[in-house]
Protein backbone atom coordinates (compact mmCIF):
# COMPACT_ATOMS: atom_id res chain seq x y z
CA UNK A 1 0.00 0.00 0.00
CA UNK A 2 0.78 3.82 -0.55
CA UNK A 3 1.47 6.16 1.86
CA UNK A 4 1.86 9.69 1.52
CA UNK A 5 4.28 11.21 4.81
CA UNK A 6 3.89 14.77 5.07
CA UNK A 7 7.29 16.48 6.57
CA UNK A 8 9.06 19.53 7.32
CA UNK A 9 12.86 19.93 7.10
CA UNK A 10 14.56 23.68 7.99
CA UNK A 11 12.14 25.88 6.57
CA UNK A 12 10.63 23.86 3.95
CA UNK A 13 7.27 21.67 3.94
CA UNK A 14 6.58 18.41 1.49
CA UNK A 15 5.49 15.18 0.94
CA UNK A 16 6.99 11.85 -0.20
CA UNK A 17 5.17 8.58 -1.20
CA UNK A 18 6.51 5.12 -0.01
CA UNK A 19 5.45 1.81 0.05
CA UNK A 20 4.82 -0.04 3.29
CA UNK A 21 2.57 -2.53 5.54
CA UNK A 22 1.02 0.62 7.58
CA UNK A 23 1.13 4.35 8.59
CA UNK A 24 3.74 3.67 11.46
CA UNK A 25 5.92 1.98 9.01
CA UNK A 26 5.77 4.38 6.41
CA UNK A 27 6.58 7.51 9.17
CA UNK A 28 9.96 5.20 10.19
CA UNK A 29 10.65 4.78 6.54
CA UNK A 30 11.08 8.90 6.07
CA UNK A 31 12.32 9.35 9.14
CA UNK A 32 15.31 6.64 9.12
CA UNK A 33 16.08 8.78 5.09
CA UNK A 34 15.38 12.12 6.84
CA UNK A 35 16.13 12.16 10.80
CA UNK A 36 16.16 16.29 11.05
CA UNK A 37 12.95 16.36 9.37
CA UNK A 38 9.41 16.75 11.32
CA UNK A 39 6.61 14.23 10.07
CA UNK A 40 3.13 16.29 10.10
CA UNK A 41 1.03 13.78 8.36
CA UNK A 42 0.61 10.01 6.93
CA UNK A 43 -1.74 9.54 4.89
CA UNK A 44 -2.72 6.82 2.34
CA UNK A 45 -1.94 7.84 -1.09
CA UNK A 46 -4.64 9.73 -2.94
CA UNK A 47 -4.63 9.10 -6.73
CA UNK A 48 -5.58 12.23 -8.11
CA UNK A 49 -4.43 15.17 -5.49
CA UNK A 50 -0.89 13.05 -5.33
CA UNK A 51 -0.86 13.29 -9.56
CA UNK A 52 -1.31 17.41 -9.41
CA UNK A 53 1.26 17.37 -6.91
CA UNK A 54 4.03 14.63 -7.13
CA UNK A 55 6.06 13.96 -4.02
CA UNK A 56 9.38 13.78 -4.08
CA UNK A 57 11.52 10.40 -3.83
CA UNK A 58 12.61 9.09 -0.12
CA UNK A 59 15.74 9.67 -1.11
CA UNK A 60 15.91 12.61 -2.23
CA UNK A 61 16.57 15.76 -0.61
CA UNK A 62 13.74 18.25 0.06
CA UNK A 63 13.57 21.48 -1.29
CA UNK A 64 17.20 20.23 -2.75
Amino acid sequence: MLYAVGLRLKDRSGHVVVDADDALAAALKVKSDQPAATITYVRRQNRRGDARHPAAGVGQRLGG
